[in-house]
């Protein structure tokens, strides 16, 4: 008999991302995956360890060399990494080809596009420079000539200690409590996500827009899909010159006139990103295909015809002890 080769998925900094990791297991069934799903967090207290099949209690990124870490890899029969919060992407991004050379493939872009959607500024910079619109960002509030303003860290994705619809008085009070603080105009609109996939060829498999109807701490617990090819198309485009690849969440407001305004890229799957694969944008499937040298022409992308939205909240899980 042929001894079946295990291909073990690990996912990084589950913490509580239970529909994650959720989608994950569905990806993995769906190509008849042989292998296990493990989930890594430095808390070893973390929820999401209940809900993969092994849980490694992950010392941080900076106390491995990337050898270290692909040895052990190697010992749990490791072959795709899907990292899930902002501070590994640059680790996983840098040594991606060194990965890549040890039979291991990581769910990220290349390290200058991570930099990039890392650090608003740069972010800002590099694509109003291709006449893209995106909201003006700058270091001083003298750069800026705005009636309200919003004041956000400077590198990192989220809404991390954010100040919205702030006074030119009341935004200087609040970047004396930022470590790195940039500052954008306010502009009153509706909030979208457009969450996309981008090939290893470097293509838009597909995108998908929503509504952010309710977020907290800067995570939509309730948004809902819409269409709009004009920003979808805008927001892959962006992808493209950006050379971003696996998924990502470009996040938007549409003002009252109708106009765009990109803020910024979460070169990553989006906490609310699963409403994305409930309509079509499967992406964690097209990134296990493409990793085992499958053409994604060969996999179309099909939108579901129904808009759908999705509600995030609680829920009890027991188990045995």
């Amino acid at each position: 008999m042929k001894e079946v080769v295990r291909i073990h998925v690990l996912v990084t900094s589950i913490s509580k991302k239970i529909p994650l990791l959720q989608a994950v297991r569905r990806a993995m069934q769906k190509i008849g995956m042989p292998g296990i799903l493990i989930g890594a967090d430095r808390n070893s207290s973390c929820i999401g360890q209940y809900f993969v099949d092994e849980f490694w209690p992950m010392p941080s990124l900076e106390q491995f060399t990337v050898e270290e870490f692909i040895s052990i890899c190697r010992q749990k029969c490791i072959r795709f990494i899907i990292p899930t919060r902002d501070g590994e992407l640059p680790f996983f991004s840098s040594y991606r080809q060194v990965f890549e050379e040890n039979g291991i493939v990581v769910m990220v872009s290349e390290r200058n596009a991570i930099e990039t959607c890392l650090d608003k500024l740069q972010f800002y910079e590099r694509l109003s420079a291709q006449g893209f619109p995106v909201i003006p960002t700058a270091l001083s509030l003298e750069e800026l000539n705005h009636g309200y303003y919003v004041v956000k860290e400077r590198y990192g994705a989220g809404a991390r200690n954010i100040g919205l619809c702030l006074t030119k008085e009341e935004a200087n009070w609040h970047a004396k409590e930022l470590e790195a603080p940039v500052f954008q105009p306010f502009i009153a609109g509706t909030e979208i996500s457009i969450d996309l996939y981008m090939t290893r060829m470097g293509r838009a498999k597909g995108a998908v827009a929503r509504k952010r109807d309710y977020v907290v701490n800067g995570e939509s617990h309730i948004t809902t899909t819409i269409r709009n090819e004009k920003l979808e198309g805008m927001c892959t485009a962006v992808a493209s010159y950006l050379g971003l690849y696996g998924h990502a969440v470009m996040q938007a407001i549409i003002d009252r006139e109708g106009q765009f305004h990109l803020i910024e890229c979460n070169p990553r799957f989006g906490g609310a990103s699963t409403l994305s694969i409930e309509v079509g944008l499967d992406s964690f499937y097209w990134f296990f295909l493409e990793a085992q040298g499958r053409n994604l022409d060969d996999y179309p992308f099909h939108r579901s015809p129904k808009e759908k939205r999705q509600i995030r909240h609680p829920a009890d899980f027991v188990i045995d002890w």
